[in-house]
Protein backbone atom coordinates (compact mmCIF):
# COMPACT_ATOMS: atom_id res chain seq x y z
CA UNK A 1 0.00 0.00 0.00
CA UNK A 2 1.10 3.55 -0.57
CA UNK A 3 0.08 6.29 1.78
CA UNK A 4 -0.66 9.83 0.77
CA UNK A 5 -0.78 12.45 3.49
CA UNK A 6 -1.97 15.92 2.73
CA UNK A 7 -3.68 18.86 4.35
CA UNK A 8 -7.23 18.97 3.15
CA UNK A 9 -8.61 22.38 2.32
CA UNK A 10 -12.29 22.39 3.19
CA UNK A 11 -14.21 22.83 -0.01
CA UNK A 12 -17.38 24.49 1.17
CA UNK A 13 -19.30 25.50 4.23
CA UNK A 14 -22.69 23.91 4.71
CA UNK A 15 -23.68 26.31 7.45
CA UNK A 16 -22.91 29.96 6.80
CA UNK A 17 -23.21 32.37 9.67
CA UNK A 18 -21.49 35.33 11.21
CA UNK A 19 -18.82 34.28 13.68
CA UNK A 20 -18.93 35.62 17.20
CA UNK A 21 -17.32 33.61 19.96
CA UNK A 22 -19.69 32.62 22.74
CA UNK A 23 -18.35 31.75 26.17
CA UNK A 24 -19.08 28.33 27.62
CA UNK A 25 -22.35 28.80 29.49
CA UNK A 26 -22.76 28.22 33.21
CA UNK A 27 -25.69 25.90 33.81
CA UNK A 28 -27.32 24.36 36.85
CA UNK A 29 -27.81 20.80 35.55
CA UNK A 30 -26.36 17.88 37.49
CA UNK A 31 -25.33 16.47 34.11
CA UNK A 32 -25.54 17.89 30.58
CA UNK A 33 -24.27 17.54 27.03
CA UNK A 34 -24.46 19.25 23.65
CA UNK A 35 -24.08 16.97 20.61
CA UNK A 36 -24.09 17.50 16.87
CA UNK A 37 -26.79 15.19 15.56
CA UNK A 38 -25.22 14.34 12.21
CA UNK A 39 -21.68 13.51 13.33
CA UNK A 40 -22.24 12.70 16.99
CA UNK A 41 -19.49 15.12 17.97
CA UNK A 42 -19.70 16.34 21.56
CA UNK A 43 -19.53 20.14 21.51
CA UNK A 44 -19.97 20.72 25.26
CA UNK A 45 -20.20 18.44 28.27
CA UNK A 46 -20.85 18.76 31.98
CA UNK A 47 -20.38 15.51 33.91
CA UNK A 48 -22.01 13.69 30.97
CA UNK A 49 -21.38 10.08 32.07
CA UNK A 50 -23.01 10.22 35.51
CA UNK A 51 -25.81 7.68 35.85
CA UNK A 52 -29.05 9.44 36.76
CA UNK A 53 -32.81 8.89 36.53
CA UNK A 54 -34.32 10.51 33.44
CA UNK A 55 -38.09 10.53 34.03
CA UNK A 56 -40.18 10.80 30.84
CA UNK A 57 -37.24 11.40 28.53
CA UNK A 58 -37.33 7.58 28.67
CA UNK A 59 -40.10 7.84 26.09
CA UNK A 60 -37.65 8.75 23.33
CA UNK A 61 -36.45 5.15 23.42
CA UNK A 62 -40.02 3.89 23.76
CA UNK A 63 -40.94 5.70 20.55
CA UNK A 64 -37.80 4.53 18.75
CA UNK A 65 -38.37 0.86 19.58
CA UNK A 66 -42.05 1.15 18.63
CA UNK A 67 -41.27 2.74 15.27
CA UNK A 68 -38.71 0.06 14.48
CA UNK A 69 -41.04 -2.80 15.36
CA UNK A 70 -44.51 -1.57 14.48
CA UNK A 71 -46.44 0.33 11.82
CA UNK A 72 -48.19 3.65 12.41
CA UNK A 73 -51.44 2.24 11.01
CA UNK A 74 -51.44 -0.71 13.44
CA UNK A 75 -54.59 -0.94 15.56
CA UNK A 76 -54.01 -1.53 19.26
CA UNK A 77 -56.74 -2.88 21.52
CA UNK A 78 -56.32 -1.47 25.01
CA UNK A 79 -56.07 -3.98 27.83
CA UNK A 80 -56.88 -3.59 31.51
CA UNK A 81 -53.18 -3.37 32.35
CA UNK A 82 -52.80 -0.35 30.03
CA UNK A 83 -55.18 1.94 31.89
CA UNK A 84 -54.99 3.88 35.14
CA UNK A 85 -51.21 4.35 35.09
CA UNK A 86 -50.14 7.10 37.50
CA UNK A 87 -48.92 10.45 36.23
CA UNK A 88 -49.55 12.03 32.82
CA UNK A 89 -52.26 10.28 30.83
CA UNK A 90 -54.20 10.30 27.57
CA UNK A 91 -57.01 8.54 29.48
CA UNK A 92 -57.13 5.25 27.63
CA UNK A 93 -60.15 3.02 28.24
CA UNK A 94 -60.14 -0.75 28.48
CA UNK A 95 -61.42 -2.27 25.24
CA UNK A 96 -60.72 0.88 23.22
CA UNK A 97 -59.03 0.41 19.85
CA UNK A 98 -56.56 3.10 18.89
CA UNK A 99 -53.83 3.39 16.25
CA UNK A 100 -50.16 3.07 17.12
CA UNK A 101 -49.75 6.47 15.50
CA UNK A 102 -52.15 8.11 17.96
CA UNK A 103 -50.45 6.31 20.85
CA UNK A 104 -47.07 7.65 19.75
CA UNK A 105 -48.37 11.21 19.53
CA UNK A 106 -49.96 10.75 22.95
CA UNK A 107 -46.64 9.43 24.22
CA UNK A 108 -44.44 12.25 22.91
CA UNK A 109 -46.78 15.26 23.10
CA UNK A 110 -48.98 14.52 26.11
CA UNK A 111 -46.35 12.29 27.75
CA UNK A 112 -49.00 9.68 28.46
CA UNK A 113 -47.77 6.97 30.80
CA UNK A 114 -50.77 4.87 29.82
CA UNK A 115 -49.82 5.36 26.18
CA UNK A 116 -46.28 4.15 26.94
CA UNK A 117 -47.67 1.08 28.70
CA UNK A 118 -50.06 0.26 25.85
CA UNK A 119 -47.25 0.60 23.31
CA UNK A 120 -44.99 -1.65 25.38
CA UNK A 121 -47.59 -4.37 25.83
CA UNK A 122 -48.47 -4.28 22.12
CA UNK A 123 -44.94 -4.23 20.71
CA UNK A 124 -43.18 -6.34 23.34
CA UNK A 125 -46.01 -8.61 24.43
CA UNK A 126 -45.42 -7.48 28.01
CA UNK A 127 -43.65 -4.70 29.89
CA UNK A 128 -40.73 -7.03 30.57
CA UNK A 129 -40.49 -8.04 26.93
CA UNK A 130 -40.52 -4.44 25.78
CA UNK A 131 -37.93 -3.25 28.29
CA UNK A 132 -35.68 -6.07 27.08
CA UNK A 133 -36.05 -4.61 23.60
CA UNK A 134 -35.25 -1.12 24.92
CA UNK A 135 -32.12 -2.34 26.68
CA UNK A 136 -31.05 -4.30 23.62
CA UNK A 137 -31.39 -1.21 21.45
CA UNK A 138 -29.43 0.85 23.96
CA UNK A 139 -26.51 -1.58 23.78
CA UNK A 140 -26.73 -1.67 19.98
CA UNK A 141 -26.17 2.08 19.67
CA UNK A 142 -23.50 2.28 22.38
CA UNK A 143 -25.64 3.61 25.25
CA UNK A 144 -23.84 1.27 27.61
CA UNK A 145 -24.56 3.13 30.86
CA UNK A 146 -28.33 2.99 30.46
CA UNK A 147 -30.82 0.57 31.97
CA UNK A 148 -34.56 0.64 31.38
CA UNK A 149 -37.03 -0.91 33.81
CA UNK A 150 -40.19 0.52 32.24
CA UNK A 151 -41.35 2.37 29.10
CA UNK A 152 -42.49 5.60 30.77
CA UNK A 153 -39.83 6.74 33.25
CA UNK A 154 -41.72 6.50 36.53
CA UNK A 155 -39.13 6.11 39.23
CA UNK A 156 -37.29 2.85 39.74
CA UNK A 157 -33.92 2.62 41.49
CA UNK A 158 -32.57 0.53 38.61
CA UNK A 159 -33.89 2.80 35.84
CA UNK A 160 -31.20 5.25 34.73
CA UNK A 161 -29.18 6.75 31.89
CA UNK A 162 -26.51 9.39 31.31
CA UNK A 163 -26.68 12.67 29.43
CA UNK A 164 -24.31 11.17 26.85
CA UNK A 165 -26.38 8.02 26.38
CA UNK A 166 -29.60 10.01 26.13
CA UNK A 167 -28.07 12.15 23.39
CA UNK A 168 -27.05 8.98 21.53
CA UNK A 169 -30.58 7.59 21.84
CA UNK A 170 -32.07 10.85 20.60
CA UNK A 171 -29.61 11.02 17.71
CA UNK A 172 -30.67 7.52 16.66
CA UNK A 173 -34.36 8.39 16.94
CA UNK A 174 -33.86 11.54 14.89
CA UNK A 175 -32.72 9.40 11.96
CA UNK A 176 -36.34 8.34 11.58
CA UNK A 177 -38.57 10.75 9.68
CA UNK A 178 -41.63 9.59 11.61
CA UNK A 179 -39.97 10.42 14.92
CA UNK A 180 -38.87 13.84 13.72
CA UNK A 181 -42.39 14.60 12.53
CA UNK A 182 -43.97 13.53 15.83
CA UNK A 183 -41.39 15.42 17.88
CA UNK A 184 -41.94 18.74 16.09
CA UNK A 185 -45.76 18.56 16.06
CA UNK A 186 -47.35 21.17 18.31
CA UNK A 187 -50.92 19.83 18.30
CA UNK A 188 -52.31 16.44 17.28
CA UNK A 189 -55.92 15.33 17.01
CA UNK A 190 -56.30 11.62 17.58
CA UNK A 191 -58.96 9.53 15.88
CA UNK A 192 -61.01 8.87 19.01
CA UNK A 193 -64.21 10.34 20.43
CA UNK A 194 -62.86 12.07 23.53
CA UNK A 195 -59.57 13.20 25.05
CA UNK A 196 -58.42 13.40 21.45
CA UNK A 197 -56.41 16.63 21.31
CA UNK A 198 -52.76 16.40 22.38
CA UNK A 199 -50.70 19.55 22.92
CA UNK A 200 -46.92 19.32 22.91
CA UNK A 201 -45.47 20.13 26.34
CA UNK A 202 -42.03 20.94 24.93
CA UNK A 203 -41.69 24.74 24.85
CA UNK A 204 -38.60 24.44 22.65
CA UNK A 205 -40.93 24.42 19.64
CA UNK A 206 -42.29 27.88 20.48
CA UNK A 207 -39.39 29.55 22.26
CA UNK A 208 -36.25 28.60 20.35
CA UNK A 209 -35.44 29.43 16.73
CA UNK A 210 -35.38 26.22 14.71
CA UNK A 211 -36.67 24.17 17.65
CA UNK A 212 -37.76 20.66 16.67
CA UNK A 213 -38.44 18.80 19.91
CA UNK A 214 -37.86 16.46 21.62
CA UNK A 215 -38.98 15.48 25.21
CA UNK A 216 -39.45 16.80 28.72
CA UNK A 217 -39.50 14.74 31.90
CA UNK A 218 -40.05 15.25 35.61
CA UNK A 219 -40.32 13.21 38.76
CA UNK A 220 -39.43 14.23 42.29
CA UNK A 221 -36.47 11.86 42.28
CA UNK A 222 -35.18 12.71 38.79
CA UNK A 223 -35.85 16.42 38.94
CA UNK A 224 -36.44 18.35 35.72
CA UNK A 225 -34.98 16.56 32.71
CA UNK A 226 -35.05 17.85 29.16
CA UNK A 227 -33.87 16.85 25.73
CA UNK A 228 -34.09 19.72 23.26
CA UNK A 229 -33.15 19.88 19.61
CA UNK A 230 -32.95 22.62 17.02
CA UNK A 231 -32.00 22.80 13.37
CA UNK A 232 -30.55 25.84 11.64
CA UNK A 233 -29.18 25.95 8.09
CA UNK A 234 -28.96 22.18 7.93
CA UNK A 235 -27.21 21.72 11.27
CA UNK A 236 -29.10 19.90 14.01
CA UNK A 237 -27.99 20.09 17.63
CA UNK A 238 -29.15 17.97 20.56
CA UNK A 239 -28.92 19.31 24.11
CA UNK A 240 -29.61 17.23 27.22
CA UNK A 241 -29.89 18.37 30.82
CA UNK A 242 -30.64 16.09 33.77
CA UNK A 243 -31.87 17.29 37.17
CA UNK A 244 -31.89 20.93 36.14
CA UNK A 245 -34.22 23.50 37.68
CA UNK A 246 -33.43 25.90 34.83
CA UNK A 247 -33.97 23.21 32.23
CA UNK A 248 -35.22 25.11 29.17
CA UNK A 249 -32.93 28.12 29.51
CA UNK A 250 -29.93 25.88 30.05
CA UNK A 251 -30.74 23.79 26.98
CA UNK A 252 -31.09 27.00 24.97
CA UNK A 253 -27.76 28.29 26.29
CA UNK A 254 -26.07 25.08 25.22
CA UNK A 255 -27.50 25.29 21.72
CA UNK A 256 -26.65 29.00 21.47
CA UNK A 257 -23.06 28.05 22.18
CA UNK A 258 -23.12 25.41 19.46
CA UNK A 259 -24.68 27.55 16.76
CA UNK A 260 -22.47 30.55 17.52
CA UNK A 261 -19.14 28.72 17.71
CA UNK A 262 -19.37 25.92 15.15
CA UNK A 263 -20.01 25.78 11.43
CA UNK A 264 -20.71 22.50 9.65
CA UNK A 265 -18.18 21.91 6.89
CA UNK A 266 -18.37 19.52 3.97
CA UNK A 267 -15.15 17.58 4.39
CA UNK A 268 -15.94 15.55 1.27
CA UNK A 269 -19.01 14.70 -0.78
CA UNK A 270 -20.35 11.32 -1.77
CA UNK A 271 -18.75 10.09 -5.01
CA UNK A 272 -16.09 12.79 -4.83
CA UNK A 273 -13.07 12.09 -7.03
CA UNK A 274 -9.91 11.47 -4.99
CA UNK A 275 -7.34 9.90 -7.34
CA UNK A 276 -6.78 7.25 -10.00
CA UNK A 277 -4.94 3.93 -9.67
CA UNK A 278 -3.15 2.06 -12.50
CA UNK A 279 -4.80 -1.21 -13.56
CA UNK A 280 -2.93 -4.32 -14.71
CA UNK A 281 -4.47 -6.46 -17.45
CA UNK A 282 -7.52 -4.21 -17.72
CA UNK A 283 -9.39 -2.80 -20.70
CA UNK A 284 -8.53 0.61 -19.20
CA UNK A 285 -5.21 1.68 -17.77
CA UNK A 286 -6.63 3.45 -14.71
CA UNK A 287 -9.64 3.32 -12.43
CA UNK A 288 -11.03 6.49 -10.85
CA UNK A 289 -11.29 6.40 -7.07
CA UNK A 290 -14.19 8.16 -5.30
CA UNK A 291 -15.56 8.43 -1.77
CA UNK A 292 -18.27 5.96 -0.78
CA UNK A 293 -20.23 8.52 1.25
CA UNK A 294 -20.16 12.17 2.27
CA UNK A 295 -18.77 13.47 5.55
CA UNK A 296 -19.83 16.70 7.21
CA UNK A 297 -18.42 17.87 10.52
CA UNK A 298 -18.83 20.83 12.88
CA UNK A 299 -15.69 22.91 13.40
CA UNK A 300 -14.67 26.19 14.93
CA UNK A 301 -12.76 28.57 12.69
CA UNK A 302 -9.59 27.79 14.63
CA UNK A 303 -10.03 24.07 13.99
CA UNK A 304 -10.36 24.31 10.23
CA UNK A 305 -6.60 24.60 9.71
CA UNK A 306 -6.03 21.54 11.92
CA UNK A 307 -7.95 19.13 9.66
CA UNK A 308 -5.83 16.64 7.74
CA UNK A 309 -6.72 13.71 5.52
CA UNK A 310 -4.75 10.51 4.95
CA UNK A 311 -5.51 8.48 1.82
CA UNK A 312 -4.45 4.83 1.55
CA UNK A 313 -4.43 3.27 -1.93
CA UNK A 314 -2.58 0.43 -3.63
CA UNK A 315 0.18 1.31 -6.12
CA UNK A 316 -1.61 -0.81 -8.73
CA UNK A 317 -4.68 -3.04 -8.98
CA UNK A 318 -5.37 -6.07 -11.14
CA UNK A 319 -8.45 -6.35 -13.33
CA UNK A 320 -11.27 -7.11 -13.12
CA UNK A 321 -12.50 -4.29 -10.87
CA UNK A 322 -16.17 -4.06 -9.95
CA UNK A 323 -17.95 -0.71 -9.79
CA UNK A 324 -18.31 0.24 -6.13
CA UNK A 325 -15.58 -2.18 -5.03
CA UNK A 326 -13.65 -1.13 -1.91
CA UNK A 327 -10.13 -0.22 -3.03
CA UNK A 328 -8.84 2.07 -0.32
CA UNK A 329 -9.52 4.21 2.72
CA UNK A 330 -9.70 7.88 3.56
CA UNK A 331 -9.14 8.91 7.20
CA UNK A 332 -9.90 12.36 8.58
CA UNK A 333 -7.91 13.76 11.51
CA UNK A 334 -8.52 16.81 13.66
CA UNK A 335 -5.45 18.03 15.52
CA UNK A 336 -3.93 14.56 15.17
CA UNK A 337 -7.01 12.66 16.39
CA UNK A 338 -8.93 10.36 14.05
CA UNK A 339 -12.51 11.61 13.68
CA UNK A 340 -13.76 9.66 10.67
CA UNK A 341 -12.93 6.67 8.45
CA UNK A 342 -14.47 6.22 5.02
CA UNK A 343 -14.10 3.66 2.25
CA UNK A 344 -12.79 4.62 -1.17
CA UNK A 345 -14.44 2.78 -4.06
CA UNK A 346 -14.05 2.25 -7.79
CA UNK A 347 -16.11 4.68 -9.81
CA UNK A 348 -16.57 2.23 -12.67
CA UNK A 349 -16.18 -1.38 -13.67
CA UNK A 350 -12.90 -2.32 -15.35
CA UNK A 351 -13.07 -5.63 -17.22
CA UNK A 352 -10.11 -7.94 -17.63
CA UNK A 353 -8.41 -8.12 -21.01
CA UNK A 354 -8.97 -11.29 -22.99
CA UNK A 355 -5.96 -13.17 -24.41
CA UNK A 356 -6.23 -11.57 -27.88
CA UNK A 357 -6.92 -8.11 -26.44
CA UNK A 358 -3.86 -8.47 -24.22
CA UNK A 359 -1.62 -9.35 -27.20
CA UNK A 360 -2.95 -6.46 -29.26
CA UNK A 361 -2.47 -4.03 -26.40
CA UNK A 362 1.12 -5.15 -25.89
CA UNK A 363 1.80 -4.73 -29.63
CA UNK A 364 0.72 -1.09 -29.41
CA UNK A 365 3.26 -0.31 -26.71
Amino acid sequence: MKKKIFLFILMSTFLISGYSFCEKPEISAQSAILMDSRSGRILLEYNPYKKLPMASTTKIMTALVALENGELKDKVKIKRDDVGIEGSSIYLCEGETISLEDLLYGLMLRSGNDSATAIANYIGGSLEGFTDMMNGKAKEIGANNTKFMNPHGLHDENHYTTAYDLALITREAMKKDEFKEISKTKVWKAKRDKNNVFYNKNDTLNEYEGGDGVKIGYTKRAGRCLVSSATRNGTQLISVVLNDGNWFNDCYALMDYGFENFDTYVIFDKDQYIDKVPIRDGVKDYVSVVTKDSFLYPLTKEEVKKVKIHVDLADTLKAPITKGEDIGNINVYLDGKLIHEEKLIAKERINKLGPIEKILKNLKK
